[in-house]
C-alpha cells in the first residue's frame, strides 16, 4: 500500500513538474514573442521594456492589453508606405506642366484640359508629335521650329489684325400690309333714251306733200 501511494506521489510529483515546465516556457515564450514584436513595431527601446514587463508581470492578461495598446503597423512597413508616398510625390513633380498655364499633364496629351492649349505640334516633315521645347525632330532629323512663340506671334498678329467686330443690329419687326378692301362707289341710274316716236303712214304722207308745196313756192 506504501508502494502504491509512493508511485502516485511520484507520478504528481513529475506531472507538477511538467506542468510546471510547460507554463514556464508558455511565460518565457510570450516574453520573447512580445519583445521582438514591439522591436519590429517601434524603435524605442523603453516602450519595449515597458511591454516586455507587461507581459511578464501579468502574463496572458498583460499580453492582451498590450495587443490592444501596440502600434498597428510595424517600422518595415511603415518604410514601404513612406518609400510609396515619396516615390508618388517625385513623380508628381517630375509630371510635365502646359506652358501656358503651368498646371500638370500627363506626357500623352497633345491638348491642356484646362486651358485648351495645344501642348505638341506635329513635325512639319513626317508629322511627328513634338515637344514644346525640342530643336530638331528625333523621327527625321528635321529641325523644330518654336511652338511657343510662334503661338504667342500668331496671337498677336490676330489681335492686331482683326478688326473691332460690331454688335448685330436688332432684330426688325416685319409688318404685314392689311388686305385692301376698294370703296364701294354708288352706281347712278342713268336716264333711259327716249323712246323713238312712231309715224303713222297718212301722217307721213302729208309731210311730204307739205314740203313739196313749199318746193314748188
Amino acid at each position: 500500500m506504501e508502494q502504491l501511494f509512493n508511485l502516485l506521489g511520484v507520478g504528481l510529483t513529475w506531472a507538477v513538474a511538467i506542468i510546471g515546465g510547460l507554463l514556464a516556457a508558455f511565460w518565457i515564450g510570450l516574453i520573447i514573442w512580445t519583445w521582438r514584436d514591439i522591436r519590429l513595431r517601434s524603435s524605442d527601446i523603453f516602450a519595449a521594456i515597458l511591454a516586455v514587463l507587461l507581459v511578464a508581470v501579468f502574463n496572458v492578461l498583460g499580453l492582451l492589453i498590450y495587443i490592444l495598446v501596440r502600434p498597428k503597423q510595424t517600422l518595415a512597413e511603415q518604410y514601404d508606405r513612406a518609400l510609396e508616398e515619396e516615390i508618388l510625390l517625385r513623380e508628381l513633380e517630375q509630371a510635365p506642366d502646359c506652358w501656358n498655364c503651368g498646371r500638370p499633364v500627363q506626357p500623352d496629351w497633345r491638348y491642356c484640359p484646362y486651358c485648351e492649349v495645344e501642348l505638341k505640334h506635329p513635325c512639319a516633315h513626317c508629322g511627328y508629335l513634338l515637344e514644346p521645347g525640342w530643336k530638331r525632330c528625333p523621327q527625321c532629323g528635321a529641325a523644330a521650329i518654336d511652338f511657343t512663340q510662334q503661338v504667342a506671334v500668331s496671337d498677336q498678329g490676330s489681335d492686331a489684325v482683326s478688326p473691332p467686330v460690331a454688335p448685330p443690329p436688332p432684330p426688325t419687326e416685319v409688318i404685314e400690309p392689311e388686305p385692301f378692301a376698294p370703296p364701294s362707289v354708288a352706281v347712278e341710274e342713268q336716264p333711259s333714251p327716249p323712246e323713238a316716236a312712231t309715224v303713222t303712214l297718212p301722217e307721213a304722207e302729208a309731210i311730204r306733200r307739205a314740203e313739196a308745196m313749199k318746193r314748188g313756192q
